[in-house]
């Protein structure tokens, strides 16, 4: 499946893009506000393939892999992505990375854009949920630049750089939506 965008298309992540997602997950420097980054590619590469549906049946998380519109090479530069929150509310949470040389270039938003078409308009999602570090800036100010609002401060939640540290909660409702 693809989402096209203005600056960046969006497509269902495969096999053939797990040496891709591998590196990026794997890479500490990109996920600087996380409280742990898993090291272990081959580890990453299993996560990934258990999201692969096997069946028809309705998934739990969907994985994307984000590329610019106009680049003939095809070269993945991020990805983006959601899974299961609360299920019987219809509720996601939903994640994205862009490789540190395509970051300020409005690829993340538009990605993240494109996801939330997807969970509104296909999966008929009811909420999207995303939490950063209250450190990390760049990802709260994408999520109020897609529309999501800041619901909540969960005081002290992250042990980060050997210290405690808060988390934002955003979210989005399907009403609140309006779409790329």
């Amino acid at each position: 499946m693809e989402f096209v965008g203005e600056k960046v298309r969006i497509t269902t992540a495969t096999e053939q893009d797990l040496n891709f997602i591998g590196q990026l997950e794997c890479d500490t420097s990109i996920w600087s506000f996380d409280e742990t980054v898993e090291t272990d590619e081959e580890k990453v590469h299993e996560k990934y393939r258990s999201h692969f549906p096997a069946t028809d049946e309705e998934a739990y998380a969907y994985d994307w892999v984000i590329r610019r519109v106009n680049d003939p090479v095809n070269t993945p530069i991020g990805i983006v992505q959601m899974w299961s929150y609360v299920d019987f509310r219809k509720s996601w949470e939903l994640g994205y990375a862009v490789l540190p040389e395509y970051a300020g270039n409005g690829y993340g938003s538009e990605a993240t854009q494109l996801l939330l078409q997807f969970a509104f308009q296909e999966i008929q999602a009811h909420k999207v949920v995303g939490m950063c570090n209250s450190e990390n800036v760049r990802s709260a100010a994408l999520m109020e630049h897609v529309g999501m609002t800041r619901e909540a401060v969960y005081k002290e939640e992250l042990w980060w750089n050997n210290q405690w540290t808060d988390q934002y909660f955003y979210s989005i409702l399907d009403k609140e939506f309006k779409g790329v």
